[in-house]
C-alpha cells in the first residue's frame, strides 16, 4: 500500500511512518525541514519537502506520489503554549484544517487515492451531559472566543473528510497526546509546568481528560488506513480522568510538589474563561467505536503506565524528591 503522510515529522507522524514501513508499506512523507527529509529518508520512506500552505506544491506532491492512502497530520503547535494567548496558539493549525484539509480531499481524489485518514481532536464537546462521551456527542459551538476558531476547523476538517463521495473518509479524534516528542513527555512543556507548579488544578478540577500515547495513536492510524468503516473515531485510552485526579499523581511521578489550587474565579480573571473549561467543564471520550469497529486496541489502556516516562536510559526522579516553587 503506497500512503501519502502529510505531516510525517511531527510528534505522531513519526512513529506513524516507522509502523507504516514495519508493515511493508510504502511511505511518502511531508516536511518543511530539509534535515528532517533526512531522517525520513533514513527511516525508508520518501520524503517532499514543502509548506503546507503551499497549495500548488502540495497538490503536486500528492499526484506524483499517487497514494492508495492519504493521512492528514498537519498541524502547527511546535512554539510553546501561553495559556492567555491559547487561541493565537492555535490559530495557524486551524489554518490546516479549514483551508489544507479539502486541498489534500480534492487532490487525494484526482491521484485516485480510496482512503483519506485526518487527525482530529476528541476534547472540544459541548460541557454538558456525561463526563465521558462518544463520538454523537456535540461540538461546544457556543466556545469561548479563544476555542470557538479551534472547533469551527475541527468541524471543517469533517465535514470535508466525510463529504467526499470518491473517497473512504475517516476522522481520528485522538486525545491529549503523551510520549516522546509531547508536552507530557518527561521532558515537555507541559511536564515542566508541572515541575515547578506552574500548572493548577483549577475550580473543581472535575474537567476530565482522555490521553492515548503516540504509539497507540499510531497504530490506530495504521488499522484506519488499512480498512474499516468511514467515520469519526475517538482514539483515546480506557480511563479518561478528572484533572484533580491525574495531575497531582503527574506531579507525585515527577517528584515534584503537590499543584496549586486555583478558584474557578481567579482562573477566568487570569487566563480568560477556556481555563474554566479547562479546569471543571471538559469532557472525556469512550473508545468503544473504535475498538468495535477498528478492532483497535490501546496497549496502553490506562496513562497510568507511561505518562512521563522517562526516555530509556533515564532515570525519572524519585518520587519523594522535591523542587523548588
Amino acid at each position: 500500500m503506497r500512503v501519502f503522510v502529510a505531516g510525517a515529522t511531527g510528534a505522531i507522524g513519526r512513529p506513524l511512518v516507522r509502523q507504516l514501513i514495519e508493515g511493508g508499506h510504502q511511505v511518502i512523507g511531508t516536511t518543511r525541514s530539509a534535515a528532517k527529509a533526512e531522517r525520513l529518508a533514513e527511516a525508508g520512506a520518501t520524503p517532499v519537502v514543502l509548506d503546507a500552505f503551499d497549495v500548488p506544491a502540495l497538490r503536486r506532491a500528492v499526484l506524483e506520489a499517487e497514494p492508495e492512502v492519504v493521512v492528514h497530520q498537519l498541524t502547527a503547535l511546535s512554539a510553546p503554549l501561553n495559556p492567555r494567548k491559547y487561541g493565537q496558539w492555535l490559530a495557524q493549525t486551524n489554518r490546516l484544517r479549514q483551508e489544507i484539509t479539502p486541498v489534500l480531499v480534492q487532490a487525494a481524489e484526482e491521484a485516485g487515492a480510496e482512503r483519506l485518514v485526518a487527525q482530529n481532536v476528541s476534547f472540544l464537546l459541548a460541557p454538558r451531559g456525561p463526563w465521558v462521551q462518544d463520538e454523537t456527542a456535540p461540538l461546544w459551538h457556543d466556545a469561548p472566543s479563544a476555542l470557538r476558531g479551534a472547533v469551527a476547523a475541527c468541524e471543517a476538517l469533517e465535514r470535508a473528510t466525510l463529504g467526499s463521495a470518491r473517497l473512504a473518509g475517516v476522522v481520528l479524534r485522538y486525545g491529549f497526546f503523551y510520549g516522546p516528542g509531547t508536552s507530557y513527555a518527561h521532558n515537555g512543556q507541559i511536564t515542566e509546568m508541572v515541575r515547578r507548579r506552574r500548572y493548577p488544578v483549577v475550580g473543581k478540577g472535575t474537567a476530565h481528560y482522555s490521553f492515548i500515547h503516540v504509539e497507540d495513536a499510531a497504530e490506530a492510524t495504521v488499522v484506519a488506513a488499512r480498512g474499516g468503516q468511514p467515520g469519526v473515531y475517538n482514539v483515546v485510552d480506557d480511563e479518561p480522568a478528572p484533572l484533580s485526579q491525574w495531575l497531582p499523581w503527574l506531579a507525585e511521578r515527577l517528584g515534584a510538589r503537590p499543584p496549586r489550587r486555583v478558584p474557578a474565579w481567579l482562573a477566568r480573571l487570569a487566563v480568560g474563561p477556556h481555563a474554566v473549561m479547562l479546569g471543571e467543564g471538559q469532557r472525556g471520550n469512550s473508545n468503544a467505536k473504535a475498538k468495535d469497529e477498528l478492532g483497535w486496541v490501546p496497549r496502553r489502556p490506562s496513562w497510568r503506565q507511561g505518562l512521563a516516562e522517562a526516555p530509556a536510559g533515564e532515570s525519572a526522579p524519585a518520587a519523594n524528591a522535591t523542587r523548588a516553587a
